[in-house]
């Protein structure tokens, strides 16, 4: 199975944290957002924005380095959320699910938000805005930079 790269522009990824927030309006309202490091951070301000919320706390687990995934590594627990009873957890995507399990132990309680699901990780999480499929890595705007690219039939037929 080929790996393929999917690209996520800042409006885009502005009006998916808006539409995670429609999905998750009804369903509050909360204590607070605990934002996965690092990211999670944007879609997280997005969310807190929409939702008129103040209080954000973070939770950091290492799983990638670049495009490797490693075993996790907790570096930074969230420091006031408790079980996550009415806390809302919000990152940009789930992908294995390795990150989802380790922030599901420290706040079982919570409600588990991403923009982007793939199928592995989706039953980990309650609440998501698109699926993506297993093979596809999502470019986000901060991992990125506007360049140019050659035309998918061109890459395909080896022209590019």
């Amino acid at each position: 199975m080929s790996q393929r790269y999917y690209t996520v522009t800042w409006d885009q990824l502005h009006r998916d944290g808006k539409a995670l927030a429609w999905k998750l309006l009804s369903l509050g309202p909360w204590i607070g957002i605990v934002a996965i490091t690092r990211g999670g951070l944007i879609p997280a301000a997005i969310v807190a924005r929409e939702l008129d919320c103040r209080v954000i706390e973070t939770v950091s687990v290492i799983t990638y380095e670049e495009e490797a995934r490693g075993e996790p590594r907790l570096t930074k627990p969230p420091a006031a959320a408790g079980t996550g009873a009415e806390w809302l957890i919000v990152d940009d995507l789930v992908d294995t699910g390795t990150t989802a399990k380790v922030v599901r132990a420290l706040l079982p309680e919570a409600h588990f938000a991403t923009i982007y699901a793939k199928p592995a990780g989706k039953p980990l999480v309650d609440t998501f805005v698109t699926e993506v499929s297993q093979d596809t890595w999502i470019l986000f705007p901060w991992d990125t930079e506007p360049q140019f690219t050659p035309p998918i039939a061109k890459v395909r037929n080896g022209v590019a």
